[in-house]
This record gives C-alpha cells, structure tokens and sequence, in this order.
C-alpha cells in the first residue's frame, strides 16, 4: 500500500510451515463465476514466485482448477487451496466457485479464511454483481471479517472503472458509500481498433506516482498534467475517507483546518480500518503481459494483505462445546494451546484416498498425533443434525496442497492450513482435539439443497458400489442430501442446482466408478375414497386335498386428512372367525399399501369389516388375507378414488422489483399465496403453498426468473386433493410406466 516496487518471492513449488500465526494470512476470493478469481490467483502465484509462469483457465492449466472436472469445464466447482508466501508472510489463497450451485464451497472458504477479495469484472452489470456476492458480502459483514475489491477485465470494451466502483459502493457500502473507495485509478493505453484499451499501469492515490506496467517492467513516474484533476478530487475523497474511520478524533480536524496529513499516518489509519472491517477498499489487477514476471496490480494486492488483513490472531474464534453439547471456553489462537481444529473440506484423491483440508484455530497439529475426531455431520435422509459421531485417530502425513502437488510439512500450527491424508473417516465439518479432552467446534450453515436427481445403478456390476460412492459423496459435500424414498422406492440426491447435478454425476462415475443413469423424480401422491362404497371379497379353491376359502363384506368411508388407515370389526354371530379378523384386516392394509386405482398408498378411510364366511377346513389366515384385499379392491372398483398430492409451505426471499413476476409464477403453479413481509435491504419474503409436483425444478426456475437474486425454503404442509385434470394425466401416465409425477 506503500506503492514499493520490490518483491519478496516465495520459493517456488511449496511454502514451508508457518512458524508462528502472525506470519499467516488466510484469505478466500469471492465473486461471480467468470469474474477472474482464479486467473488472479495464478497472476498471485505468479508475482510472488510461486510458479515459473501463469497458466490460462482456458487451457486448464491454472494451479487452482487440477481437477479433472474443472478442467474439462473450464469453471471452478470446488474449493483450493493455494499457498504463496510475500514479504514474511505465507498467504493462503483460497479460491473459490463463482457459481451459485457450490456455494457450499464458498461456505467453507470462508469458514476458513479470515479476510476476503471480493472479485468483480468490469464486464458485469449492477444486477449480476449484486445477485452473486452479496450475501456472501453480508456474512461477511455479520463476521466482521475484513473485505477489499478487486475489479478485473478492465481491458474489455465499454467498461468503465469508476462505474464499477460506484456499482460496487451501492452494493456493498450500505449506509456509508464512502467506506468503499478505490486506492489506485487504473492507467489505459490507448484504444485499439477492436475497441478494447490495455490497462497499462496505476495510479497511486496516496503516493501521486504512477505506477507504469507499458514496458513490461514496473517503473514509476509523476502523474501528467492532465491527470493531476483526477487524481486529486479521488485523492481527497479517499483521504477523507480514511480520516472518518481513524481512531484519532482529532485527525478530522487537522484536515479540515487543511494541514497536510503525513501518508505515514494515513497508511497506518487505513491498514487499521481494513483490519477492522470498517474500510473496503477497492484496488484493480489484470494478469502479466506475455513474458512478464509480474501482473498489473499484484504487488499492490499482495502489500495489502500482508500489511491490511488480519492476521488469525486477531479472528474471532468459532464457537466450541463438549461432544454432548455443554459449554466451553473459546479457543485461543495459541500454537502451544489444546488443539483445535476443522475439517473444512474433503475430497478424494484416486492414489491417496480421502484428502481433508484442515484449519487449526489452536494447538499444533503435527504428524502421528493421537486426536479425539467428533463430528455431528448431518442426516443423510433428513438433512438435520444428527448425533456425534466420535472416533480416536492417528494423523498421517501433513502436506500443504498446491494444484495436483502436496509438498510435506512437519507441523501446522495455530492459524495454518494443512491437508491430511486418511483421516479416518472424517466428513466436512468435523473436528479434531485432544483424545483426553475433547471439543466439537458449532457448525457453519449449508443451504438446503432443494432440486431432485433420481438415481439408479446403470447395472448389476454398479449396483454393488452405488450406496458407498453415494455415501463417500454426501460426507465430502455438506450440500448434497440422500434420500431413500420409501414411497416411491427411488434413491434421490438433492441438490443445489443443474450444474451441481452434473457435478455429482461426474464424481460418481470418475472418482468411485459408479455408472448410474438419472430419472425422472417421482412425487409420493396418495389415494382415497370420494365417498363411501362397499366391497366383497370371494377367495374360493379347490384343488385337491385342503382347499381355500374365504368371504369378506367390508364398507369403505373416508375420513379427514391425517387420519390414516383405520379397521373396525362389526361381524356378529361369529360368520367370520375370531382368529381370521386380523387376517382381514392385514390383506385390507396390505392392498391399501400398493394402492388401487394408480399405485400409489391408500390412506384417509374407515374400513369395516360386517360379514363373511369361513369354512371349518379350508379357511386360513393367507385365505382371509386375499379376500380382505379383494373386497377392497371391488369397492374401489365402484367408488370415485381421488388421488391426494403433497403441497409445500414456500418461502420465497427475492429483492422488490422481482415480486410482482414471482406471485405471478406461483400462481401458475398452483400456488396460493398467503402473505408478504418486508425484509432488510429492499427484499419481501413472498409465503405460499404450492403443490410439490409444481416445484420440483423450482430452484433452476427461480434462479432464471430473479437474475440470480432469488432464494426459497419449502417444507411439507399436508396432502390434499389433486384437481380432476390433473389427476387425469398422472392415471395416464400411470397406464405409460411406473407411478410418477
């Protein structure tokens, strides 16, 4: 932030262990898909000698995006680790996906980091800026945790530097635009025939040097005449300020009497409001130049992290209890304290196994360490937290990962990054302590995953491997939910989004050798009676030695949602045997299981049981079984079964301009809406009912129809009668294929 021209490379290939968390920056880049995030970190790693030259996310060669996936998409879909080291400091660069499908991802990267670059593109509109960072932005805020912007691709036509500044003021700056003002204005070459004008250097606002990047080499220089105008009201205003967020109550007024403030102290002032969180400052960068060894705007990055972020030591701690939930005290950043850490994310590696990115937040964790692993994790079928699951493990070998290389450590202290190789069975979000003492560090929130993907086994061989490669997926990725359908006998991964689909998909069949084919997901409806009826059923054979023989007269009427399946016995005179009651009523819940009219459960209906037959050798129980279900199915045979669909209690939070189109769209779904309400930042929360067959796809539709802006909740409310039409084209497909909707 001093505008310094030198370097401190970091040893290219690995970065040793930090020794102490005040030499340890932890930061993770947000923003949009396509915004530059990881293309920055490789000019990152490029500028501070990490690598020998950048890769191009085009090429898939970049250190971030190694996996397979990534690269054969050319996008982010999980969350790396890049280390670097800058003037003393190692730095953890934590990029991220852009896209809204992992914001699990995201989720853990800033559960791990301590400060963020929020990435924006010059390219994108005030609507896609917005719609993709800005709850990421007020988590942020809610942490306190310290956030610069870096804008990128100043380079493309009909971009503008002082329009995404003052996009990103009226984003991010809340009440107080000021608080988001840019350090240095980008210096363009002149404008070429294609319309596009090179970002060639920057100008420094509080050193007045321009910082030249046209050579190749960085040189500076003073500012020509016709820049001084620019750059002293930009000047100004940033001094102004960072004035308004100095501790020193008096350096306003020394201002404002026009004494000339020292840019030491203003320097200190902004490293000390940026720690804070109070102060966003906005800086650009764009890669190195063919041959270059640094970008444009990468040292200036790299100063402000090592002298701006925090250091862990000053990160508020997570919040720990015991394994049953009692309180503890904070954990202290401490490395010779108890240790305490996070397993922040897990993959799989086709030679190693497991993979687990871990923080510590205090102790060191070093290399064969006895640890107490406990985690809460989540329900597979249910998504809720389920109870801990406790294990004592060994540490294996510490790397720190860069792209496909992990080079070996011998301790990771408190503050630190580390992967660990065969962590047991350890899941996203568990936590590693002291075996005598142990701790279980409260949970990050993860979004529900709200799209279905149906899954089966491609074949015999699949069928073996599907469970466990679908289990080994769940506990990687906190985002991702499994459920076994009991009604509709599906297996069913939810998920966040189309792409995120996709992605699971991949993982499946790449990392586990699962080959399963999607199908259509399945919506668990119901049958009841209309009205009442009544139904005999006659099961009488013989072939030859004991017979079969069984009569049952039964009459259905319906009851209120909710009610179930009720049987009520009303035979007198004994036409029906005592012991052959339960018979009955077992064949009659039996057929209500496998449904009558479209295949789906009976429910909602009284069942009476008034007469029947039996005969003193041929009556049995598997007799009276086969005639209770008889009789049911001859009643159906004379009665209206309606057929009853799920409907959900929806929840949608979208920003005011998109309220009018989403009460629009839920009414043509069928949804009933049944009140608003006014949430903070210009959004309504729209409440509604909608029937769940309307809202299978509902999480890509909505995305669609708010620009991204858009987020809901659904949950189950109750069954209730399908509309005639309706109920005519799922009999239809019923009579095409399996029960489905």
């Amino acid at each position: 932030m001093g505008d310094k021209a030198h370097a401190h490379p970091g040893a290219a290939g690995g970065v040793p262990a930090a020794d102490h968390p005040s030499a340890v920056r932890n930061v993770v880049l947000v923003g949009p898909s396509g915004s530059g995030k990881t293309t920055l970190v490789e000019a990152l790693a490029l500028t501070a000698g990490a690598v020998n030259r950048a890769g191009r996310v085009e090429d898939g060669a970049t250190v971030s995006d190694y996996d397979e996936i990534e690269q054969r998409r050319r996008r982010s879909v999980q969350l790396s680790l890049v280390p670097v080291a800058w003037d003393g400091c190692k730095i953890n660069l934590l990029d991220t996906p852009g896209y809204a499908d992992f914001v699990g991802e995201l989720r853990a990267g800033l559960r791990a980091a301590d400060a963020a670059l929020f990435v924006v593109s010059a390219a994108q509109d005030a609507a896609s800026v917005a719609a993709t960072t800005r709850a990421a932005w007020e988590e942020c805020a809610l942490a306190g945790t310290p956030r610069a912007i870096v804008v990128t691709h100043l380079d493309t036509a009909r971009t503008s530097f002082d329009d995404m500044t003052r996009i990103c003021a009226e984003a991010f700056g809340g009440e107080d635009p000021d608080a988001v003002l840019p350090l240095y204005l980008p210096v363009l070459g002149p404008e070429g025939a294609d319309g596009h004008a090179p970002l060639t250097g920057l100008t420094g606002l509080l050193s007045r040097r321009i910082l030249d990047y046209s050579s190749g080499e960085r040189a500076e220089r003073p500012p020509a005449p016709d820049q001084e105008e620019p750059l002293r009201a930009a000047r100004d205003r940033l001094i102004e300020g960072i004035i308004a967020e100095s501790e020193d109550e008096s350096l306003m007024d020394r201002y404002l009497d026009g004494e000339d403030i020292d840019v030491a102290t203003l320097i200190a002032d902004l490293e000390r409001a940026v720690a804070r969180g109070s102060f966003h400052p906005v800086l650009t960068a764009a890669p190195a130049a063919e041959g270059a060894r640094q970008g444009i705007g990468t040292v200036e990055l790299l100063e402000l992290i090592t002298r701006g972020f925090p250091t862990p030591l000053e990160r508020t701690p997570p919040t720990v209890t015991t394994p049953s939930g009692g309180p503890r005290p904070a954990p202290v950043c401490d490395p010779g304290g108890p240790l305490v850490a996070e397993v922040v994310k897990t993959a799989s590696d086709p030679y190693v196994g497991r993979v687990s990115l871990v923080r510590v937040f205090s102790g060191t964790l070093r290399p064969d360490d006895s640890v107490h692993l406990c985690g809460h994790g989540l329900d597979a079928t249910s998504h809720a937290p389920r109870p801990c699951h406790e294990a004592e493990i060994r540490v294996g070998a510490l790397t720190s990962p860069f792209g496909r290389r992990q080079h070996a450590l011998d301790r990771c202290v408190a503050g630190d990054l580390a992967c660990v190789a065969r962590l047991g069975e350890a899941e996203t979000g568990d936590t590693l302590s002291p075996a005598d003492d142990p701790v279980l560090i409260e949970p990050w929130s993860t979004p529900d995953p709200l799209l279905p993907l149906a899954v089966r086994a491609h074949g015999k061989a699949d069928e073996d491997k599907l469970s466990q490669g679908l289990a080994r997926l769940v506990a990687e990725d906190p985002t991702l939910r499994l459920e076994q359908n009991p009604d509709t006998g599906q297996v069913v991964l939810w998920c966040l989004g189309e792409a995120h689909q996709e992605v699971a998909l991949e993982r499946l069949r790449s990392r586990y050798g699962v080959q399963v084919d999607a199908e259509p997901h399945r919506v668990p409806l119901r049958e009841t009676f209309a009205g009442p009826a009544a139904g005999r059923g006659r099961h009488v054979k013989q072939s030859g030695g004991h017979g079969q023989f069984a009569i049952c007269e039964i009459e259905v009427e319906p009851l209120p949602p909710g009610s179930g399946i009720e049987f009520v016995d009303k035979v007198v005179g004994g036409s029906v045997p005592r012991q052959f009651v339960p018979s009955v009523e077992k064949g009659v819940r039996a057929q209500a299981a496998r449904g009558l009219a479209t295949g789906h459960p009976l429910v909602d209906v009284r069942v009476t049981l008034l007469d029947g037959k039996a005969h003193s050798v041929d009556s049995s129980d598997a007799a009276f079984q086969t005639a209770g279900a008889l009789a049911l199915r001859e009643a159906a045979s004379d009665a209206r079964i309606q057929l009853l669909e799920p409907v959900c209690e929806v929840s949608v939070l979208v920003p005011d301009d998109y309220v009018g189109p989403v009460m629009s769209d839920l009414s043509g779904r069928r949804g009933r809406v049944v009140g608003t309400e006014q949430s903070p930042g210009g959004r309504t929360l729209v409440r509604a009912e909608v029937p769940e067959i309307e809202v299978g796809r509902y999480a890509v539709d909505l995305r669609s129809l708010s620009h991204g802006t858009g987020r809901f909740d659904r949950a189950y409310a109750r069954h209730e009668a399908m509309p005639p039409q309706v109920a005519d084209r799922v009999r239809a497909e019923r009579a095409d294929g399996p029960p489905g909707a």
